[in-house]
Parts: C-alpha cells; structure tokens; sequence
C-alpha cells in the first residue's frame, strides 16, 4: 500500500475510533492518523493469528473489511494505551 492510502486509513480509522471511545481523545491530527496506522497493524496481525495461526506482523488493505479492522485494532490500541499509561483524574 502507498504512503497516501496508509495516510488516508490511519485518519479514518484513528477518528472513528476515537469517537467510539468513550471519554474524551486527546491529539490532534497526526496522533489520529498514527493511532489508526497502529491500529491496522495491530488488527491485521490479530486477524492473520485467528485465520492462520502464525503470528506475522501484517496490516489490513485499504477496503471496507480492512477499514474495520484497522478500527477494532484503534480500539484495542487506545484501550492498552490507557491501561498502561495510566491516566490520572482531577
């Protein structure tokens, strides 16, 4: 996949992602779009250790199945990424 593609899902995936999480996403744009790359890295190799058993780092295509995937791996990425960093509450 080219650079504008990979540009182009981590910006939808990252935003639909963080406006499925609840609570308040900070970051701006470039967070949003390395949120959703992270999160098609993270659902692609979930999705090639449940369809092959091996784990590979692999990322989704740039279609609708790939799309959602990318978003279920945002999700999977911003949930880890709170439990590990540890937000504090005022």
């Amino acid at each position: 996949m080219n650079l504008i593609a990979w540009i182009v899902l981590g910006l939808l995936a990252g935003a639909i992602a963080k406006a499925i999480y609840p609570g308040y996403e900070g970051g701006g744009i470039l967070s949003t779009i390395l949120l959703g790359i992270v999160g098609a890295f993270v659902g692609g190799t979930l999705m090639t250790l449940l369809e092959t058993g091996k784990l590979a780092l692999t990322a989704t295509g740039f279609s609708l199945p790939g799309l959602f995937v990318a978003v279920l791996g945002a999700l999977l990425a911003i949930w880890i990424w709170h439990k590990v960093g540890g937000r504090v509450s005022w």
